[in-house]
């Protein structure tokens, strides 16, 4: 549920090796890379079927959605930190 896929192209594709596919990458871990985009249309059917939603985001936006998951877990990190200086 907190996957997503990297929308780009080939030129994402390439520079990503594939990890651009991360939902279909984390429920086929074996699967061979170049597979990964052929599963996607299967997948998102699937996940439309059942009511799940199927993430997908440009890179930038997945860059700033990661730093931001780290900036709001390391929150009560810093506020002890804070605390103590």
């Amino acid at each position: 549920l907190t996957s997503r896929n990297v929308r780009g192209g080939w030129l994402v594709d390439t520079a990503l090796g594939g990890l651009n596919y991360q939902i279909e990458h984390h429920l086929f871990p074996a699967m061979p890379t170049p597979n990964l985009r052929k599963a996607q249309p299967i997948v998102q059917a699937y996940f439309a079927q059942i009511g799940v939603a199927y993430e997908q985001t440009t890179l930038l936006a997945s860059y700033r959605q990661a730093l931001q998951h780290l900036h709001d877990v390391g929150a009560p990190a810093r506020a002890e930190h804070a605390a103590r200086a």
